[in-house]
Formats: structure tokens, sequence, C-alpha cells
């Protein structure tokens, strides 16, 4: 082993050591290349149209692939993962559902403030670092990266795995002209199951490690501009508003989850506490406070009351009765 591998692998440990000191749960490193495989991936699946209205996946498209292209000279890719798993649940079973990861404050903002900071670190160990970090808003393949690394593999729900906390977790990507020692990959461990592909109500996940972004109940409720959600879904959201666990809540993987520690991503006891009939009747000044710094605010309050009034637990008018669901 040359000096500069030395280096590398003392910069590497030193990097993995900086992440666990602000509560990141996981940090690998890819070498900085282009992601032939993953372009030809991420072509085939814009070409089937599986992007739905998502039209910003058709822009930048070099940007996603080349990490050159977002940073001159790139040499790393620092992969850095951050637990939002929660034992917390809404109190009312029939409340329509919001996803585990926007119960607390917005990940973004909570995530990219921890990025900064771990950037901010790595100068002042190792100097005049070039680099730019996203967190799931820019031209970046996160998972793609992640899966690079050794963070995880991707599994047939088309996301990360590990076997050692499941997959409850965001991603953070640092692209850097710092010279790293890589981290190998790790092997793909959904072997025979089809839990995810079984448990998707709309059958968004078309084969295994394929979604149809276009049916998925996320992208109904958050990506979806439309004044309505098509007809042939009626009945099958399962009683989701914004977003979606399902292929996550039953893979057997996440028997391994435990309950994260980072408070901003704890919820309001207000959010757990509403009812069914509280949802449908969320006045617009309730739902500010109430979303006050949350992703919810993504899809604004006539989204939100958009997705609740779609829902059957809400309205019991025939066109949801039980023989017209899948």
């Amino acid at each position: 082993m040359t000096s500069a591998d030395l280096l590398g692998h003392a910069r590497s440990n030193r990097i993995k050591e900086i992440a666990a000191s602000l509560g990141f749960m996981d940090c690998r490193i890819a070498k900085a290349e282009r992601l032939d495989e993953e372009a030809n991936q991420l072509e085939e699946w814009l070409g089937r149209g599986y992007h739905g209205q998502m039209a910003y996946m058709q822009s930048h498209f070099e940007k996603r692939v080349n990490p050159q292209a977002l940073v001159p000279g790139a040499k790393s890719v620092i992969v850095l993962s951050q637990n939002y798993f929660t034992e917390n649940k809404q109190k009312d079973s029939t409340a329509p559902k919001i996803s585990k990861y926007a119960y607390g404050r917005d990940y973004h903002k909570v995530i990219k403030k921890k990025l900064k900071q771990f950037h901010t670190q790595l100068r002042s160990e190792f100097g005049d670092v070039n680099g730019r970090g996203f967190v799931d808003s820019a031209p970046v393949l996160e998972k793609a990266w992640a899966k690079r690394s050794g963070l995880g593999w991707i599994g047939k729900h088309s996301n990360v795995l590990t076997k050692q906390k499941g997959s409850f977790f965001f991603l953070a990507v640092l692209i850097t002209d710092l010279e790293l020692a890589p981290d190998g990959k790790v092997k793909d461990h959904c072997g025979n199951c089809t839990a995810c592909i079984d448990s998707c109500p709309t059958d968004a996940i078309v084969a295994p490690y394929l979604v149809d972004g276009s049916r998925c109940i996320s992208y109904f409720t958050i990506e979806l501009k439309d004044e309505k959600i098509p007809d042939e879904f009626i009945g099958r959201f399962n009683n989701w508003m914004f977003g979606c666990d399902i292929c996550q809540d039953v893979c057997p993987w996440n028997r391994f989850s435990r309950q994260h520690n980072e408070f901003a991503f704890e919820p309001k006891d207000e959010l757990l506490s509403m009812s069914a009939k509280d949802w449908e009747n969320l006045k617009l000044e309730a739902f500010e406070e109430l979303f006050l710094g949350s992703a919810v605010k993504r899809v604004g309050y006539r989204g939100l009351m958009r997705n609740v009034q779609f829902l059957p637990t809400i309205f019991s008018d025939e066109r949801n009765e039980p023989s017209k669901r899948k």
C-alpha cells in the first residue's frame, strides 16, 4: 500500500468519526465516477413514463449521473444516513395516515444544517476541501451512491436497505475533491422475498427493483398537482394522505429498525391525537400551525385536503363502497 493509499484510509476513517460525532447513522465512501449503468437505467425508466408529472427527473441528466458535472475535479462521494424510524403512531387507527418521515420538521432543513457542519469540520481538519452537499433536492442519485459506497443495497421496493438497521433513514451526499479510500459494495439480501411487491395496493412495484413512480401512493399524495386523483385508485390508498410506508413496514429487514434520537423528527402531540373527523374538518389556520416547518407544507392546505377527501374513511359515498375497491 502506497503512502497515498495510507493517507486516503486515514482520512476516510477520520471522516467517519466526524460523521458519527454529528449524529449521522452511517457514513460510507464511493469513488467519484460517472454512473454509466445507472444512467442507462434512468433513461429507460424515463422512457417508460414512470416519472409521471415529475418533469424535474428529466432535467440535468448529465449532472445526475456524473459527479464531475456538479463538482469539477471531484474524487470522492461521501454518503451519510440519518435514522428517522419511530415507534410513535397516530392514535386513531381510522384517521388518514402520514408517512413517518414527515412526522417532525422538514428533513431537508434538518440534515442540510448538519451536512454544512460536517463539511465545515472537514475543512478545518483537511484544509480547503472543495465540495457540495445534497439532501434530496438536487440532480443527484443518492440511492445509487449509497449502493456504490456500500452503505446498503437497493431493495426490490427501490429503497436502500441495510441488514443492521432496515430502510427508515434519509440520505445525504457530499461530493468532494478530497482523495479518500472507497468502501466496497454490499451483497443484496432480498433473496426470494416479495413482501413489498405483494403488499403494494396500487401495484406500483411493477417488477423486482422496478417502481412505476406514477402509480405510487407517495406520488399521488405529494407529487401529483392535479385537483383530482384518478378514480382508478379509489379505495386503494389504505388511508394514506401524505406519503406511504407500506413497502417498508412489511419488509422483514425493518424488524431491526430502532427509534431515532433526533429531536427535530419528533411529532407534535396534536398530530398523533387527531381523529378522522379532525382531519375532515381541518381549517387552513390549524394546518399552518400544525405543519409549521414540516415537509407536509410542500403539498399545501388544498393539496392535503384533496388527499383527505379521497379516502373512504372520510367520505362514505357509493364511490368508496368496499365493492368498488380492489
